[in-house]
């Protein structure tokens, strides 16, 4: 479902639009390719328009894979093109986190069930919402894919969906 009025997450996004400080945790499964990107793709949006001040943003993985290391290579470049540097070090989410964020945006199902898993109680598991609910480029994607199998095109494609998805929620936001 594409995100409007009548999406379940609008009237927890619209009570986040008076906050003076939004807090928004990006999910994927390594934290390495979608999550930092979209962190990076959000920070550069906010920053533009003069925000930064109001936002905290972050990101994680549900996995622990890559704990500690920067993001893909491959992302990294492809984001650099773009005008995006990825410096995060990657991290695993944690219960805390559903304290710490006002929104956890998950990059795909999978990633959203194992983040309800993770949350605490049924209030933190409504800070959950899907982050593709908010990109409005035509595709054939109702997720974000993940893009660490693919070749260039699968990396653009991930950047080209995060930019209009991203886009779309700090306008819900702000």
């Amino acid at each position: 479902m594409k995100f409007n009025e009548e999406h379940k997450a609008y009237p927890h996004i619209k009570s986040l639009k008076d906050k003076d400080l939004k807090r928004i945790l990006f999910i994927c499964l390594g934290n390495i390719c979608r999550s930092p990107a979209a962190e990076g793709v959000m920070k550069a949006i906010v920053e533009a328009n003069g925000d930064s001040s109001r936002f905290e943003i972050d990101s994680a993985g549900t996995g622990n894979y890559h704990i500690g290391d920067l993001p893909d290579r491959r992302m990294r470049v492809h984001a650099q093109r773009r005008g995006y540097n990825l410096t995060h070090r990657c991290r695993q989410v944690t219960p805390s986190d559903f304290d710490d964020f006002d929104l956890i945006v998950a990059m795909d199902e999978s990633n959203r069930r194992n983040l309800c898993r993770i949350a605490p109680t049924v209030e933190a598991e409504n800070k959950i919402i899907m982050m593709a609910d908010f990109a409005d480029i035509t595709t054939r994607y109702d997720h974000i894919p993940d893009p660490y199998y693919e070749g260039a095109e699968g990396f653009e494609l991930v950047l080209d969906l995060l930019e209009s998805a991203c886009a779309n929620l700090y306008d819900n936001l702000k």
